[in-house]
């Protein structure tokens, strides 16, 4: 997405601030030289971190959210920036949660990611909470997630992880009900009235032991799990 221009004017209307205190930030990021320079340059790789977060949650069939305390239109302006698909402004401190609750009462599963010590609550009522490592220890104390850096692509590892994680699950699950439906029969002699066969007892261990073989097995795969997003660390 192209960077918009604004004038000045334009900009202080946006954020709701007065031209002169931009002014006055635009004199001092001037004065300050290099260090301001690359002040902007690790804010434009932020930026771009965070679009590729937004457009890659998205991609994975999940609607973006921006919940904050800041006005209405600066709000509005950083969602449209960078893609998010709706907007709760000017919520208060102690309100969050109770957002949190209103959009599940809507039936929808919400996580909810925080570093603050007011986003401790809204981190504890959401279905997961996913705190930043280098916030406040009541925000992660309060999350089921914890992204070990503030890089927000954690949160699309963590989501695909987490699914890989569910699918393994599932497939081991559905392996060993139906190794045991069908074998537990035989090994209890169904076969004998039809066949004549009885099922040998050391046979009967061995493959029990193969079957947990199998869920092992299947469950290490989970090691090639590669991030979907570099440098997104979570734990």
């Amino acid at each position: 997405m192209p960077d918009a221009i604004y004038t000045l004017n334009e900009l202080a209307d946006l954020v709701d601030i007065r031209p002169r205190t931009i002014r006055s930030y635009i004199q001092q990021d001037l004065l300050r030289g290099p260090d301001s320079m690359g002040r902007n340059a690790r804010y434009s790789d932020y930026h771009r971190k965070r679009l590729e977060a937004i457009k890659a949650l998205q991609a994975l069939g999940l609607e973006t959210t921006m919940l904050t305390g800041d006005n209405r239109r600066p709000a509005d302006a950083i969602a449209g920036d960078i893609g998010i698909d709706r907007v709760m402004a000017e919520v208060l401190p102690d309100q969050k949660a109770d957002e949190i609750k209103r959009l599940q009462a809507e039936g929808k599963k919400v996580a909810f990611v925080g570093d603050g010590i007011n986003d401790a609550p809204a981190l504890a009522q959401a279905d997961v909470g996913i705190a930043i490592g280098t916030g406040t220890d009541i925000a992660i104390e309060s999350g089921d997630v914890v992204l070990m850096s503030g890089d927000l692509r954690g949160i699309v590892n963590a989501t695909s992880l987490s699914r890989r994680t569910l699918r393994i699950i599932r497939l081991n699950f559905f392996w060993a009900y139906a190794y045991n439906v069908a074998l537990i029969p035989v090994a209890a002699g169904a076969l004998y009235p039809l066949m004549g066969m009885l099922l040998n007892p050391m046979l009967a261990a061995a493959a029990m032991s193969f079957s947990s073989i199998f869920v092992v097995t299947n469950s290490l795969r989970l090691r090639r799990f590669r991030p979907q997003l570099a440098d997104g660390a979570t734990t």
